[in-house]
């Protein structure tokens, strides 16, 4: 069976190293380091999954979702971004693609590879995530000072 094709689009080194590592298990992954450069490997290849970071200069991540979904290819797009913005997010299912966060990428990158993703990201950006939230043993609550008496 054929791995997927993966072409991940990071301006900085170090954050392609961390992130073709994590996806290296699962897929073929190409790294492209700017705008033009994704854009040349997209009319050469096909992939299966483009991940781009937000920012790449003078162009973005939504123009790459844009001209994918423009070329008509099989291609899932996923947008990650270091802040969480409502009105990018927003704009990026707009494009059609899905949305992350980059602090949650290398985390949840096997995930989409392997997955049978969505033709629209349909989460609701305004709505909070209540799976990040901290979990321990016992609850606020139930804590009670030491007692020594």
């Amino acid at each position: 069976m054929d791995r997927p094709r993966l072409l991940l689009v990071e301006p900085d080194t170090l954050r392609q190293f961390a992130l073709s590592a994590a996806a290296a298990h699962h897929a073929e992954v190409d790294i492209a380091g700017n705008f033009g450069d994704a854009r040349a490997y997209l009319d050469a290849v096909p992939y299966d999954l483009l991940v781009t970071y937000l920012r790449l200069g003078e162009y973005n991540g939504i123009h790459l979702a844009y001209m994918v979904r423009l070329a008509g290819a099989p291609t899932h797009v996923l947008v990650y971004a270091d802040a969480r913005d409502v009105a990018s997010a927003g704009d990026i299912q707009r494009a059609g693609a899905l949305y992350e966060q980059t602090e949650r990428l290398p985390v949840v990158l096997p995930a989409y590879i392997g997955a049978t993703l969505p033709s629209a990201d349909r989460r609701e950006p305004l709505r909070f995530d209540r799976r990040r939230i901290a979990r321990g043993g016992r609850r606020a609550w139930d804590r009670r000072p030491f007692d020594s008496t």
